[in-house]
């Protein structure tokens, strides 16, 4: 049984724990053998799959992948679906430690069979069916359901167990998250991997319908003489219910196959539809015979043409049976997808650039008009600043000259006014004297007076005013025509 422990990869050698015994089976990147856990006795069956050591290489499977298929079987615990026991993981394998499904294909025991009735047919399906709907009820697609992948428990059962296998392909169906890829084996993938558009759980229910019609009649519907013949058959849905192989098959069984086979997934016959079809319905097993009843008479299978199909796929797998090289097609398809949606953004760049360099161009015409007009319009501007400049020169050439006379004539000036002053002091001193001189005189006048106050006093007054007035008319004239010398020079100034 599982336990909460397997989630881990244990770092351990898995043949401390198990004896390893012979191969049961093997993949491109994967070996199954059988072994024997040392503490129980147990037999359990231990796949080991090959690591990718590098994200160059093409050898191996990736890390991420591994862990995508662990982490899917960790969850599932149904009647008909393998589990998962236990997990290790060394440098270069991790091993997956199995549920021991030993009873073999299932489409090998029906072969063995002289004849098969489509009541032992649907009771095989209806456990299939049951399967793929615990998977489904999880979000869980399968992507990869085959006969190999349809194994027995025990073939030795009275009512040999399903147990669907291998979950390398499933994927978790996110809602609202795209999901696209190229894988699986062509014979069985439905139209939408083919056309590499978005994924779901329909794809599960196409590859139903192709198991059920080899199972019925021994034939492929779609296998063609190449690969490309097989996904251009499943594009097209070409198929049709041979006489010769569906002589003896009932209406209900192809109408089940028909509803199953339908490119349109949205028609696509639900795995809720499938459980309920009358063809699956109408079959139910009488519990403590170990037999099956129908509501109408059963019609027998010749098995010879499913024997010759198993000997066909298992002697040598044709070329166009599988995607060997699957992985790689699926990068290149996306790598187209990218390239193709890269040259349309591209495209809408290019656009885009264009409509910029156009706009881009228009504004430098525009701009290139502009600028020659105001070019234009600068040169006659410099032109008159470097006429107004000569006038500029000109004049402050003359100014300098005018100045240079200035400079001369207020020398000139500045000296006859030192010499102007130089006399007017001389002359201030002179009236200072002639002043004093007259108050001397006028002090000997008074004490004349006093004794000769009859005597002739208004001719010697009239003699002295005349006296005064000239000499201060005198005086006067002087300043005058310094004062008139002091002005000159202070407006050269």
């Amino acid at each position: 049984m599982r336990t909460l422990s397997m989630a881990v990869f244990k770092q351990q050698k898995v043949e401390d724990f198990y004896d390893i015994n012979e191969e049961l089976g093997s993949g491109q990147f994967a070996i199954v053998k059988r072994c024997k856990e040392k503490s129980t006795g147990s037999e359990y069956a231990a796949k080991f799959i090959k690591k990718r050591q590098n994200k160059a290489s093409r050898r191996g499977v990736r890390r991420e992948e591994i862990e995508r298929e662990v982490n899917i079987l960790q969850h599932l615990q149904h009647p008909n679906i393998i589990s998962l026991h236990d997990i290790y993981e060394n440098r270069t394998d991790v091993v997956l430690i199995l549920e021991l499904v030993s009873g073999g294909e299932l489409f090998d025991f029906l072969a063995q069979k002289e004849s098969l009735s489509e009541e032992e047919a649907t009771e095989f399906l209806k456990q299939i069916l049951n399967g793929v709907h615990y998977l489904h009820s999880k979000k869980i697609a399968h992507f990869d359901l085959k006969p190999e992948n349809i194994m027995l428990l025990d073939k030795n059962a009275p009512l040999p167990r399903i147990k669907i296998i291998d979950f390398g392909l499933a994927h978790k169906i996110e809602d609202g998250v795209e999901f696209k890829n190229i894988f699986g084996t062509p014979e069985f993938v439905a139209p939408e991997i083919v056309n590499y558009e978005p994924l779901g759980l329909p794809a599960d229910m196409w590859s139903i319908g192709v198991i059920t019609y080899i199972l019925l009649s021994g034939a492929s519907p779609f296998l063609g003489e190449s690969k490309q013949e097989t996904l251009a058959n499943i594009s097209a849905v070409s198929y049709e219910f041979d006489e010769e192989f569906f002589s003896s098959t009932s209406e209900l069984a192809k109408s089940f196959i028909r509803q199953l086979l339908t490119k349109d997934t949205r028609k696509r016959l639900t795995i809720e539809g499938a459980l309920k079809h009358p063809w699956i319905k109408n079959h139910e097993r009488v519990e403590g015979t170990g037999s099956l009843q129908r509501k109408r008479a059963s019609c027998q299978l010749k098995t010879k043409r499913l024997r010759e199909y198993t000997i066909q796929s298992h002697s040598s797998i044709p070329p166009n049976n599988t995607y060997i090289n699957f992985e790689r097609f699926a990068c290149v398809m996306e790598d187209i997808s990218l390239i193709d949606s890269n040259l349309k953004e591209v495209a809408q760049n290019r656009e885009s650039i264009q409509e910029d360099v156009e706009a881009l161009l228009s504004i430098y015409n525009e701009k290139e008009a502009w600028y020659k007009e105001e070019s234009s319009s600068v040169g006659q501007g410099l032109s008159q600043l470097r006429y107004e400049f000569r006038k500029a020169e000109a004049r402050r050439k003359d100014l300098q000259e005018e100045i240079k006379t200035t400079e001369a004539s207020l020398g000139i000036i500045s000296a006859r006014y030192s010499e102007r002053q130089t006399q007017l002091n001389s002359l201030s001193e002179e009236l200072k004297t002639e002043l004093r001189w007259l108050q001397e005189l006028m002090s000997s006048l008074n004490g004349e007076v006093e004794n000769e106050e009859r005597c002739s006093t208004p001719d010697l007054n009239n003699q002295v005013n005349e006296a005064l007035k000239e000499m201060l008319s005198r005086n006067c004239q002087e300043e005058s025509q310094c004062s008139s010398q002091t002005n000159t020079t202070d407006s050269f100034r």
